[in-house]
């Protein structure tokens, strides 16, 4: 039935993208009368237009206000939100001091978390199999090229990987996904942080790119040995399977929503900058090691700031009732509070 309705979701988020992408060249102030109230328009993560449909449903149910989301990447997001050609931008990336400095007073909040997983195809082989941050940062970089490598094999007694080739498939748009998963692999990988590094956008040594997160997943499906790095909803929707990573603890937990929450619970407050919960710390045992949280970007000044604000707040009270069944985390208490008094910035 989860499945059911993320096809479902996921379809319809794609929809909204191409109308939001459209209204994106006309000046977001003017829309709406002033004061605060009327449609909002926003843009940017994929990661989050799964929960952002059911969002944009509920929201016009209960307060008769149209909230329009392009689901374009985080790239996209932050340069629309810097050009206040949006409402408000959507970022699985926090902005980098630059991006900061050029959007020009906004404020980056966390409404949502989630897990990005490694999903493959690869005839006859089972769900779930086995691999390492450092393994996979290795099939990444093109150091590892078949699916019975002996890195991967060792992993995995008892099930007979194919000589297949390995075919890693790329984010090639600005994304708040390829920043969680070089964020990830920086961290478990010396070897990738030095010839590769941490972005939305990097220059990955080996692999097939693709656009948008719809756009992995198409490649992934298409292509027998693939592997490609997307959220648990679009993994789900698609019917993929995933493989389970190795935590710091030793364990290879499923991409649960317990298991994001627990990275989740590592982060003892969320600074300005943002925080990475990626690679916890052997103290969280059952946490997913690619966990992310994903950011809204607003102006400290906007006409639209009464509107701007209630959105935010309803995102972060009652639409986190949407979250768990679409594969998502539930904001702990204390990045709610925190992002609640950061919300006080916003005004008109």
């Amino acid at each position: 039935m989860i499945r059911r309705r993320l096809v479902a979701v996921v379809a319809a988020a794609a929809v909204v993208a191409m109308t939001a992408a459209a209204c994106g060249t006309s000046d977001a102030s003017s829309t709406g009368s002033g004061g605060g109230s009327g449609p909002l328009t926003g843009a940017g993560s994929t990661f989050i237009a799964p929960l952002m449909s059911k969002w944009q449903s509920d929201y016009a149910s209960r307060t008769g206000v149209t909230v329009t989301y392009g689901a374009i990447g985080s790239g996209g997001g932050i340069e629309q939100i810097t050009h206040r050609t949006v409402d408000f931008g959507a970022s699985d990336a926090p902005l980098t001091p630059d991006q900061l400095k050029a959007a020009k007073g906004v404020i980056q909040l966390p409404w949502s978390l989630g897990a990005v997983v490694p999903a493959y195809n690869l005839k006859g082989v089972p769900d779930h199999i086995k691999l390492t941050g450092p393994v996979l940062a290795a099939i990444y970089l093109g150091t590892i090229k078949t699916w019975n490598d002996p890195a991967i094999t060792k992993l995995n007694p008892g099930i007979r990987l194919p000589a297949t080739k390995i075919t890693p498939v790329y984010r090639t748009d600005g994304s708040g996904d390829t920043y969680a998963f070089t964020d990830y692999l920086s961290k478990v990988s010396p070897a990738w942080k030095s010839k590769v590094g941490v972005g939305t956008q990097v220059r990955f040594p080996a692999g097939v790119g693709a656009d948008g997160s719809s756009g992995v997943a198409g490649a992934v499906t298409s292509t027998n040995g693939a592997i490609g790095y997307l959220t648990i909803a679009y993994v789900t929707s698609s019917h993929l399977h995933y493989a389970l990573l190795r935590n710091a603890a030793g364990r290879y937990p499923e991409a649960t929503v317990e298991a994001i929450n627990a990275a989740a619970a590592t982060a003892r407050s969320v600074p300005p900058g943002g925080v990475s919960i990626t690679d916890p710390p052997a103290s969280a045992p059952k946490a997913w090691p690619d966990a992310t949280f994903t950011y809204v970007i607003l102006p400290k000044k906007t006409p639209k700031a009464a509107a701007l604000k209630r959105f935010v707040n309803y995102a972060l009270g009652p639409g986190q009732s949407f979250a768990n069944d679409l594969g998502y985390g539930t904001l702990p208490p204390r990045v709610v509070a925190d992002d609640k008094r950061a919300l006080q910035q916003v005004h008109g």
